[in-house]
């Protein structure tokens, strides 16, 4: 369990807090808007009504405290910027900090992020990935060349195990698991043999996955 300190609270701050909730973390909950507070009280430990780019109030918070600090401002970037800078400023053990736009993703790292997500952009990769292909069944974006695709088992190989195929040499490509009624097995060698139904999680270059798959 972490304690994290969650700053601003629109809708993609409110899903962060129902989330961390669900995990069991302890969150200390912040906005300037009474509304906001109001609606995330029910998944927070404590919440409160405070303008972040205020020194004294961030102070007061105990930011050396927090395992993380999250930065979720996304319609005022400057208080963005300023809250992220005091809270490193502040010793913040761990800044991470919403991005809305590439530009604003430099700004942010440079000062005082130590992490920066950019959820629209990062949202709009997998569904152009996942929604422009009939055998890609899920995206995990590990850096910008290489993901975690969940795909569909060609017909010509099932029956075949992952030996015969041989992949890693053919296409750079490594195969983590097997998904099988909805359950991954990763404890999976040379001879497992492909199945029916299955899918196949692997780890590569989408235009590796590509070449690979037909996609």
């Amino acid at each position: 369990m972490k304690s994290i300190l969650l700053i601003g609270l629109g809708r993609f701050g409110k899903h962060i807090a129902i989330k961390l909730n669900e995990l069991g973390h302890q969150i200390m909950a912040v906005d300037k808007k009474e509304d906001r507070v109001e609606v995330v009280l029910p998944y927070v430990t404590n919440a409160q009504i405070g303008d972040s780019t205020n020194e004294e109030f961030l102070k007061s918070l105990g930011v050396r405290n927090f395992d993380v600090c999250i930065v979720a401002i996304g319609d005022d970037f400057q208080s963005s910027l300023e809250t992220t800078s005091l809270l490193k400023e502040l010793g913040g053990q761990l800044v991470v900090a919403r991005a809305t736009r590439d530009v604003h993703k430099k700004f942010l790292l440079r000062n005082g992020a130590d992490e920066v997500v950019y959820p629209e952009k990062q949202l709009a990769s997998w569904t152009a990935i996942r929604y422009s292909s009939d055998h890609i069944f899920d995206y995990i974006e590990l850096s910008e060349e290489y993901a975690i695709f969940e795909v569909s088992i060609p017909d010509m190989w099932i029956g075949k195990t992952i030996g015969q195929l041989d992949i890693r040499k053919k296409y750079s490509i490594n195969i983590m698991g097997i998904k099988t009624d909805g359950k991954i097995d990763f404890m999976i060698g040379p001879d497992y043999t492909l199945l029916q139904g299955q899918t196949m999680m692997v780890l590569g270059n989408y235009k590796d996955v590509q070449k690979c798959f037909h996609i």
